[in-house]
């Protein structure tokens, strides 16, 4: 079963674009599967943007954003991965797409219980 995610990643902004795609090819090759031969589906360089704060010593970082699709079973070894590449990758944060949530499925009525009314203002509360 494969789940759609999303993982934006802030590497070290003295990496050039071409390292920076080099080791992406690298993470994502870890999520492919036999049912899934091409896990990713887009990816945008937002370019080097300053940080809220420094993080190790860096205060300029160079922002990838990536779509996916993968089989979850895969993360642990690219989260792994990605965690030893201390030098490269400042921070990660991979999150599940629920953009395509189903909708919700409506509560069954329950058959006579009464719902209390709920005044409309202070004023008709007091009387």
């Amino acid at each position: 079963m494969t789940r759609r995610y999303e993982v934006v990643y802030i590497f070290n902004s003295s990496l050039e674009e071409a390292q920076i795609d080099e080791r992406l090819a690298r993470y994502h090759g870890l999520l492919k599967s036999e049912q899934n031969a091409e896990p990713v589906e887009q990816v945008s360089h937002w370019g080097k943007r300053s940080l809220a704060y420094p993080i190790k010593g860096q205060e300029i970082g160079h922002y990838v954003l990536a779509e996916l699709s993968t089989d979850p079973t895969l993360l642990p070894e690219y989260e792994r991965i990605l965690k030893l590449e201390e030098d490269s990758v400042i921070r990660y944060l991979l999150v599940i797409n629920e953009a395509l949530v189903p909708a919700p499925i409506p509560e069954p009525d329950r058959g006579g219980a009464e719902t209390a009314e709920v005044p409309a203002s202070a004023e008709e509360a007091v009387e």
